[in-house]
């Protein structure tokens, strides 16, 4: 009697599906979750979904404000800025209006001769 499944091929499939097991193991290790470690490992991000090592890039290097700034303080900084930008404005205004009625009394004076 000629059985199909022997002792011999049982063992030889068994070991087969191991060792491809195994090896689905190791590529699963090195193609899938061995990148992403190494990309946080050198302090980026890791996105799984694209397979993509980003950059992170700093919130104050998109807003401008100095490292070690405060939102807080950075924001009365630029409040400070604004109020020194709108009191030289409203100077210049000043000085303007001034030299427009400097003029128009210099040039009545002189219609007035």
């Amino acid at each position: 009697m000629h059985r199909l499944l022997t002792f011999k091929r049982l063992s030889v499939i068994f070991l087969s599906a191991f060792a491809a097991c195994f090896a689905l193991i190791l590529a699963y290790e090195h193609f899938v979750r061995a990148p992403g470690e190494r990309c946080e490992e050198q302090g980026k991000w890791w996105d799984r979904e694209g397979r993509v090592c980003a950059q992170p890039i700093s919130i104050a290097e998109i807003t401008g404000r100095p490292l070690g700034v405060s939102r807080e303080e950075a924001s009365r900084q630029k409040n400070r800025e604004l109020v020194s930008i709108e009191r030289q404005l409203a100077a210049n205004e000043k000085a303007v209006a001034a030299d427009a009625d400097r003029q128009r009394a210099a040039l009545e004076a002189q219609e007035g001769r």
